[in-house]
């Protein structure tokens, strides 16, 4: 029997990259998932210049040995989220994973850019499309939940430290859907709910291979312009940190806290789908230096009394 057979998992933003991997991992690991997204066959979202649709990504699910349920929903959009969440109320009579991977914000980064150039009009949408709608999407999602007084709440986060993003928007973003779980995490500790963010490391995602030109049978070709680049990982690798959360009867020791693809894989031995176990945050510790990470408060405290331009001017940005 698959580890989470039986299970009905809601992937939100499954459409491509993170979202996608999750959904199709839990499926690999047994489960049924609603794969949502705003992009359908024939009819892709507003300003979206990738082919990827959450049909594709159901079907995914279901060749793995899950089954896949692709809705297209806008979660910015309330009433679209309360009508998905009755549909699984009325299908399956039951949630036991919430995956909050919504963004949408590909066109609306502006890295490099001093925080007093940037357009504060695509802050705004960045918020809206990024961590409004995870708001929107557990508080219809989590009664479910609570009602069986079980369940697991997953952030899609990018990062486990207070390293900068290299962008004023998108850093707040993806700090405020980690601060998202452990909030949520507060008011559900009287509960059998877990709420908490996962980060994956270098995303060798559909749209960052095609940045680099390459594909995922050659990917290793970019790393001779950008080094980082062999430390990549596949969607699937945060997929499978997730899925392992999900069956992990002690999930909620880890309450409120964000978890890494690389430091879940050394504890739960899953791998990569070539094999290999890519731990970023010793690649990037080799290469560029300990990143600060929220249990460092000696280093914070120093960090408030000195300047910024000390604190590892030469990290890279993605």
């Amino acid at each position: 029997m698959k580890p989470l057979e039986g299970q009905v998992a809601l992937v939100a933003g499954a459409t491509r990259g993170a979202g996608r991997g999750i959904a199709t991992m839990l499926g690999e690991a047994g489960a049924t998932v609603y794969c949502t997204g705003r992009s359908v066959r024939g009819r892709l979202a507003s300003g979206d210049s990738r082919p990827e649709t959450i049909e594709e990504t159901a079907e995914l699910v279901t060749s793995h040995g899950g089954k896949g349920i692709a809705v297209r929903v806008d979660h910015s959009v309330e009433a679209e989220v309360e009508a998905l969440c009755e549909r699984i109320r009325a299908e399956a009579g039951r949630l036991d994973v919430l995956v909050n991977d919504i963004w949408g914000g590909e066109s609306l980064m502006e890295l490099g850019t001093p925080f007093w150039k940037q357009s504060p009009q695509k802050a705004r949408l960045m918020f809206e499309r990024a961590v409004f709608t995870h708001v929107v999407t557990s508080r219809h999602a989590v009664p479910l939940m609570v009602e069986r007084d079980r369940g697991l709440i997953v952030e899609v986060t990018d990062g486990d430290s207070f390293g900068y993003r290299g962008s004023v928007a998108y850093d707040v973003t993806k700090m405020a859907v980690i601060r998202l779980a452990f909030a949520m995490s507060r008011d559900l500790r009287r509960t059998n709910v877990t709420a908490l963010a996962v980060t994956p490391g270098f995303l060798r995602s559909e749209e960052m291979l095609a940045h680099f030109g390459v594909t995922e049978a050659n990917w290793r070709d970019a790393a001779k312009k950008t080094p980082d680049f062999i430390a990549s990982e596949t969607p699937a690798y945060v997929g499978r940190a997730v899925a392992a959360l999900a069956a992990d009867p002690g999930v909620k020791a880890r309450a409120g806290r964000v978890v890494a693809s690389w430091t879940l894989a050394r504890e739960f031995g899953f791998t990569d789908l070539d094999g290999s176990q890519p731990h970023w945050a010793e690649h990037f510790e080799k290469a560029y230096g300990k990143p600060y990470t929220v249990a460092d408060d000696a280093a914070y405290a120093s960090w408030l009394g000195g300047s910024i331009e000390t604190v590892a001017p030469d990290w890279p940005v993605y």
